[in-house]
């Protein structure tokens, strides 16, 4: 028979509830899917997929205004593990950098005694991942690294910084919002601060603007865009222009290059920062909510926001080529291009009320699929977002709003129709990026169109706003062992009771029974109890008294005291015997009530000159084992005399002794007995009372005269043969009954408010709670085990404590929380390995490195199967079992569509890659081996079998690196796959979505595209070199979300269709020269003169721009000209005219040389850009690659940058070597797997260097 186990352990951890005004916007959504916000001064970590709390921080001593996840975008090995970091700063301006995993804190940062406005993680460069930018008010930014807490540098500016926003497309650029207007530096670097004071320019608030008033009788934002002209300028606005006061939040949009938007209560503005214009708005209508926070999207051109009514909406940018009018609308005249966000998406709003109210959003920043809402009554709630295949036919065609479509590609790779998917896996695998870039549909597409809809699939709800009163159940024994829950009963200002399970923190049930405060609590069962509340007093001073009977396990709530309790003095405590059976009730001004607790009757109303009681007590001891004794003797006798056979007799006296002791294992008494219990109580004198009750029986025993040296006693506790007695004056008289003596202890605490016995047989522990703070005490030794205190070190103050278990204490706080501490009451935070959960968390992050690593291998890569397992048994793992017993739960741990996803034979290895970077978090590629199976690339035995069992894949590329230069010497002939090395295709995209690795993702995602098309090329008997950039693609391009890194004709297309939005929103001189001088770049010259010769006489610019017209329009391509033009070009930029120089150059087709010159003169990203639009792909992978050097010089040190840069180039060997000598060995193997299986790489002596 196996042993009977149950799970009663309960942890320290704190219960958090409702929010301070000043966490409004302390909250954030880290790559590794785990959500943290602030809670008053401490700061909770929720795992976002069951919506369980983790860790909940302490150390601040203010309250908490930002939290921030570092960003996990580098590479990850043994030596540099993964770790959970976040940055977390209070409104005394202290930063506390922590290891939430550990819950300890690694740095402290302090500057001033002011609220953090801003901080961010640095994430530009692979040099450093511990450097942090914060803003310090006033008006300082100060760079920080988080790893010693040593200061960097610190710039000053001349206007209050509110927050700022780094341009997620070039890091030197670096914008700040202000109290009076925008701040673009463009010269950000983390070796030293930016020189000068930066480019100021004055926005003027959309109220501002005549037609603001016209706004809610036009149709559309689009009508309303035409009136909002000049935004963004560099002279200060006059006094009756109402500035950027109202401007909500600043954002670079994640999507595309050079836009950012301006949030304002009504109004979304879209920037277009090089013609300093807005492109686009969205308005709210008059009768609709206002907006409180939006949140740009990276993998399409969509915006999460946030309304004031805590509704979340998902706007989706409109098709160029899909804009159209209603059919009750009629049509515009002159239809303009502009950037259009349909309404796709909206969830549920809440019950807003003067206290509740939404505080914040945070999106998942890996999928981009899910949002979290936080309300200031402490709830989160986690939207995510569905799509759902619709009929085209019965699709709305006079809503006004484009299609949305499924993308034919799934994690990179485009997909059969029956071939398994995740749709739902991110919002690049839920839209089709056609849908966002106005690209036509081709002919006889399988596309299907989707709806998206929001569902609520996580909810989190805080303890609501103190009074709190706190009982814990009763404690575990060996006869409720079986039965045991740890479960917390919490009653709240608003009348209801919420019951909490201890071992995993969460709330059991949450019940509604009263109509006012509950004052107290008293379990009568291990599934029942007693809980009372009064209302406020009249006139008189009456109220009406609620006491409640509920039964746990169904809710029932029935009133104990029947129709009592109207207009009479409320009660002031009430009190359970120890056996259960009696229940005191103690009022204000009324005599004691005695209640039988099993059959809810009055047993005694005591007289009007009963003594007015301060202070009661059960007594523990009680005569039930004598009354089962003589019970059991009577029955045995009766057996006796009616029993004939000795055989029957014993039966009986066996069915007989299990029925009394069944009855007594679960504490019942048997309606026919009523054990005598005893309690005291004292009186305004100090005089100690001892009564007897049994059955209906109620005697006075024992009087005992006061102690002088006490005053008023306002609180008993008795335990054994101790007795403890508290009065007004913070003194503790100490009785061991057994001795007849007594001592007495001044805390000089003032008035002792609550004291009880810690449970458990023996256990003399008491804790004693006073108006500033709490005690333990030792009974047995008389002295003081740990203390708390309300001050400077502890900023809550105590409005209830308990018991949790016989080493355990809980303390409820006036900062809304319950605290589960250990006897010493500090406020320690935990490991988050040690948590009970009920629900399996899949976080990777709690393993220890090298099994966490061991982790992603096993997922990635099983090159000894021949299909795919889940089950990690059969794999010898070197380190001990507890270990892989861990690995297996994570992997259990997977939802059945992931696992379903990695169990398909046809999920190649790009794709698996890229789900694992999304959904686990970023521990860099390992593999996996056992002895038994060796890795299989080639059919003759190359490899040696492995002496290690478990080998991180960095050392596996070893393994590969010898194979290849075996091969290399028998010849690529020898090359035979096996059949998992067959299906290597995409294998990794979606691992890496499982673990949230930023880098790797992007790596991954960029790869599978170019290599993915390089097959294609291959198919269709294109000939293609290694070596130069695949063939321009836009029937399925790479997502202008990854801006230079798309092929050439369609980031040319995207670059004409937005100087053509330019084009038509200019409304000055200044935006038509800027204009001209794309269009020039562009090689769009015909519509460059046309802006030219518009420019009216009056101008001053007008002789140079006629000049201009004429001379764009007469260039030839004769020698002379040619000769003469570039050597005015050449003239031009040496003396710092470098754009003017290059225009010339790129007008006599010299834009080679352009790029050049832009790269000379540090124009790296302007040389880059105009190379993508103007050269053809030899020339511009020329220009490109030097690029790469550049970014991997020292001084830069943007390799991974680069990588992704040369992969759009097609150059996969250059991309291997890069990669092995940045020692990311890891990430090398597999891509070059994924290259030999695309036949990118060709084994020869070319590439011999890789091995």
């Amino acid at each position: 028979m196996l042993p009977y186990t149950v799970n009663f352990k309960v942890s320290a951890r704190t219960l958090t509830g409702a929010l301070h005004a000043h966490n409004k916007a302390a909250v954030d959504w880290g790559w590794q899917g785990l959500i943290a916000y602030g809670c008053h001064s401490l700061v909770v970590v929720i795992d976002s997929s069951t919506a369980q709390t983790l860790q909940v921080l302490e150390k601040h001593k203010a309250d908490v205004v930002k939290v921030k996840w570092a960003r996990e975008n580098y590479h990850h090995n043994i030596g540099s593990p993964y770790s959970l970091r976040l940055a977390s700063a209070d409104v005394n301006g202290k930063i506390i950098v922590w290891d939430v995993a550990a819950g300890v804190a690694q740095c402290e940062i302090q500057e001033h005694a002011k609220p953090i406005q801003d901080v961010q993680w640095l994430w530009n460069q692979d040099a450093s991942r511990d450097l942090l930018l914060a803003i310090h008010p006033p008006n300082y930014i100060v760079l920080w690294n988080a790893d010693t807490g040593t200061k960097l540098w610190k710039k000053s500016y001349a206007d209050n910084i509110l927050s700022f926003s780094f341009d997620p497309f070039d890091p030197s650029h670096l914008t700040l919002l202000t109290s009076e207007g925008i701040v673009f530096i463009s010269d950000f670097s983390p070796a030293k601060p930016p020189s000068g004071p930066g480019k100021k320019v004055y926005i003027s608030s959309p109220h501002s603007s005549p037609a603001h008033n016209k706004l809610a009788t036009a149709t559309g934002a689009k009508k309303a865009l035409n009136k909002v002209k000049i935004l963004i300028t560099q002279e200060k606005p006059s006094a009756e222009f109402i500035t950027l006061n109202d401007c909500l939040q600043l954002a670079y949009l994640p999507s595309k290059r050079n836009h950012m938007l301006l949030l304002y209560p009504r109004e979304i503005l879209i920037l277009d920062l090089e013609v300093n214009q807005t492109v686009g708005v969205i308005a709210i209508e008059r009768t609709g909510v206002p907006f409180l926070q939006v949140i740009p999207c990276f993998q399409r051109d969509g915006l999460f926001c946030l309304h004031e009514n805590g509704c979340i909406t998902l706007r989706v940018r409109r098709s160029y080529n899909s804009i159209f009018t209603t059919s009750n609308e009629e049509p515009d005249p002159d239809p303009v291009q502009e950037l259009t966000y349909d309404l796709r998406s909206q969830c549920d709003a809440i019950r807003v009320t003067k206290t509740v109210r939404p505080f914040c959003m945070v999106c998942c920043p890996v999928n981009e699929n899910a949002a979290a809402l936080i309300v200031s009554d402490g709830r989160v709630m986690i939207w995510e977002l569905k799509s759902a295949v619709c009929n085209r036919n019965s699709r709305n065609s006079s809503s006004g709003v484009s299609p949305l479509y499924s993308p034919v590609s799934f994690c990179g790779i485009p997909v059969g129709v029956l071939q398994n998917k995740l749709p739902d896996l991110s919002l690049d695998n839920m839209i089709g990026q056609s849908a966002i870039a106005g690209e036509e549909q081709p002919k006889g597409s399988v596309l299907q169109e989707v709806h998206l809809k929001f569902l609520l699939t996580g909810l989190l709800s805080g303890l609501p706003s103190p009074q709190f009163a706190v009982r814990m159940c009763p404690p575990l024994t060996t006869k409720n062992i079986r039965m045991y829950q740890p479960l917390l009963a919490v009653g709240t200002s608003n009348g209801s009771v919420l019951v909490y399970h201890l071992t995993s923190g969460l709330l059991h049930k949450e019940l509604s029974v009263h109509s006012c405060e509950v004052k107290g609590i008293e379990w009568t069962s291990l599934t029942g109890f007693l809980s009372f509340a009064t209302s406020t007093p009249n006139n008189m001073g009456l109220v009406r008294n609620e006491l409640q009977l509920v039964d746990l396990p169904t809710g029932r709530s029935i009133a104990f005291r029947g129709e009592r309790g109207n207009d009479e003095p409320p009660i002031e405590m009430i009190k359970v015997s120890h056996l259960k059976q009696y229940l005191a009730v103690v009022f204000k001004d009324k005599p004691l009530e005695l209640w039988d607790v099993r059959t809810c009757t009055i047993l005694r109303e005591m007289s009007k000159n009963f003594p007015v009681i301060t202070a009661l007590e059960w007594s523990p001891s009680h005569n039930l084992k004598s009354l089962r004794k003589k019970q059991l003797a009577t029955r045995e006798a009766m057996a006796r005399q009616t029993v004939v056979s000795d055989t029957e007799l014993s039966i009986v006296e066996s069915s007989v002794i299990s029925l009394l002791q069944e009855a007594e294992s679960k504490s019942e008494l048997s309606q026919n007995i009523s054990a005598r219990e005893h309690f005291v109580f004292t009186d305004n004198d100090g005089q100690v009372y001892h009564l007897t009750v049994e059955g209906n029986s109620v005697k006075d025993s024992a009087r005992i005269p006061p102690d002088g040296s006490m005053g008023s006693i306002t609180c008993i506790a008795w335990k054994g043969d101790t007795l403890v007695l508290g009065d007004v004056d913070g003194n503790l008289n100490f009785w061991d009954l057994k001795g007849r003596v007594s001592r007495g202890i001044p805390t000089h605490r003032s008035w002792v408010r609550k004291i009880r016995f810690a449970p458990g047989k023996g256990n003399q522990k008491l804790i004693a709670m006073y108006n500033d703070g709490a005690e333990v005490w030792d009974t047995k030794e008389v002295q003081m085990v740990s203390s708390l205190r309300s001050g400077r070190n502890v900023t809550f103050r105590i409005l209830d404590v308990d018991w949790c278990t016989s080493d355990k204490v809980i303390l409820a706080s006036d900062d809304g929380c319950i605290r589960v501490l250990e006897m010493s009451m500090k406020s320690t935070c935990f490991r988050m390995d040690e948590q009970e959960l009920t629900e399996p968390v899949w976080c990777p992050y709690l393993l220890v490195p090298r099994a966490s690593l061991a982790l992603k291998a096993f997922l990635l890569h099983q090159p000894w199967n021949g299909e795919y397992s889940l089950d990690i048994s059969h794999v010898d793992y070197p380190e001990n079992e507890e270990i892989k017993n861990l690995l297996q739960e994570q992997l259990n741990s997977l939802s059945n569509d992931i696992k379903k996803l990695l169990l398909d034979p046809e999920f190649t290895l790009l794709q698996r890659c890229l789900l694992v970077s999304r959904v686990v978090t970023d521990k860099k590629d390992i593999s996996l081996h056992s002895p038994e199976n060796e890795l299989q690339i080639i059919s003759t035995p190359y490899l040696t079998s492995y002496e290690e069992e478990l080998l991180p894949y960095y050392e596996v590329l070893a393994r590969i690196e010898r194979c290849l230069a075996l091969q290399a010497t028998v010849g690529s002939s020898c090359l035979v796959l096996s059949p998992l090395y067959e299906l290597s295709g995409n294998f990794g995209f979606t691992l890496l979505r499982l673990y949230g690795d930023e880098s790797e993702l992007h790596f991954w995602t960029v790869a599978a595209h170019y290599l993915h098309s390089l097959s294609q090329e291959k198919s269709a008997s294109v000939p293609a070199t290694t070596e130069t950039a695949p063939r321009d693609q836009v029937t399925n391009p790479l997502d202008i979300c990854y801006d230079i890194l798309c092929e050439n004709a369609y980031f040319q297309k995207f670059q004409l269709e937005r100087v053509n939005l330019q084009e038509v929103k200019r409304s000055t001189y200044d935006h038509t020269r800027k204009c001209t001088d794309q269009l020039l770049l562009l090689g769009q010259t015909d519509r460059a003169v046309q802006l030219l010769l518009e420019t009216s006489a009056d101008n001053q610019h007008y002789y140079c721009d006629s000049l201009k017209a004429c001379l764009v329009t007469t260039v030839t391509s004769s020698g002379p000209s040619q000769s003469t033009i570039k050597l005015v070009a050449t003239n031009m930029i040496a003396n710092g005219k470098l754009a003017e120089g290059v225009q010339l150059l790129c007008l006599i087709d010299k834009a080679a040389d352009a790029c050049r010159y832009l790269q000379t003169y540090g124009e790296w990203n302007r040389a880059a850009w105009l190379a993508k639009v103007r050269l053809n792909s030899e020339e511009c992978a020329d220009v490109l690659k030097r690029w790469v050097d550049h970014l991997c010089s020292p001084q830069v040190n943007q390799k991974s940058k680069a990588l992704l840069v040369l992969l759009s180039l097609g150059c996969f060997s250059s991309v291997a070597e890069t990669l092995h000598s940045m020692r990311y060995f890891d990430r090398a193997a597999l891509f070059v797997e994924a290259c030999l299986k695309y036949g990118a790489i060709d084994l020869s002596e070319d590439t011999d260097i890789l091995c």
